[in-house]
């Protein structure tokens, strides 16, 4: 209990952080985590609909973000054949999460952001949190839509702020210290956490030290009860597919999967 409150004090002081991550973007930009084409490899060899595994919800095609530690967009893909393959609103969705990871994670803890949905419902301890660091409009909407997803994409260089609470955000790590943030939307929140948990140990980025789970550290943690409220204050609810049957088989989430 006593390390549950002091995790959920040092993430009320994170709060302040997300939005400023990004203070040193008018000077040297922190370095991306992958290029371009590493994290469109891996979301491709990660993504059911183009041709990788299965991962539990309706297997649509993905986008996927990377923001440096800075907290500025560094690169953009998508699994689909075209730019429209995969949900549009899913682009943004996916830079947002990224945002969250990294703003709400340091180099001894991780977060990812299905970790926050029950912590921000009503009454709970980061309730408001998703009003904290609005989107950057100006960034979010610019740029020719054709060049959406290409190493060129629009977002690139530019914060572009968020705060989402659902799965799909995890933070970067190199094994020395976190090196930046992916964001994956386009499926079910819940799958959306698997591909990136796949995507993330396809970039060798998975050298998580810490998290709010003693044994799985910054997985999906299934363990709302009917009324809503999480056992561990970090839950996540279920999907309505097999996604916690897989995140149970990747080590990516903990509770929820179908007795053996």
């Amino acid at each position: 209990m006593a390390h549950r409150r002091s995790s959920l004090l040092a993430l009320g002081l994170l709060v302040l952080a997300v939005g400023l991550t990004h203070q040193n973007a008018a000077g040297a930009q922190a370095p991306c985590p992958a290029d371009h084409d590493k994290l469109l490899s891996a979301v491709k060899a990660n993504v059911k609909a183009s041709g990788g595994p299965a991962n539990g919800g309706f297997e649509t095609n993905e986008w996927a973000a990377l923001v440096a530690r800075d907290g500025t967009v560094c690169a953009v893909a998508f699994s689909g054949p075209t730019v429209d393959a995969q949900w549009p609103g899913s682009r943004l969705i996916a830079a947002e999460k990224a945002n969250t990871a990294n703003g709400l994670s340091l180099a001894t803890m991780a977060l990812s952001t299905a970790n926050l949905y029950a912590g921000v419902q009503p009454g709970g301890p980061l309730f408001g949190l998703q009003a904290t660091n609005p989107v950057n409009q100006a960034a979010a909407y610019a740029g020719d839509p054709k060049t959406f997803g290409s190493a060129n994409d629009p977002l690139i260089g530019k914060p572009i702020g968020g705060v989402v609470v659902f799965g799909g955000g995890l933070a970067l790590y190199d094994g020395k210290t976190i090196v930046g943030a992916l964001g994956v939307s386009g499926d079910s929140s819940c799958a959306d956490h698997n591909v990136a948990w796949r995507v993330r140990a396809a970039l060798g980025l998975d050298k998580v030290p810490a998290g709010v789970n003693p044994n799985r550290k910054d997985a999906i943690i299934y363990d709302l009860d009917p009324g809503g409220k999480s056992a561990s204050g970090w839950g996540h609810p279920l999907c309505a597919g097999h996604e916690a049957d897989i995140a149970a088989e990747l080590g990516a989430g903990v509770g929820g999967a179908a007795p053996k």
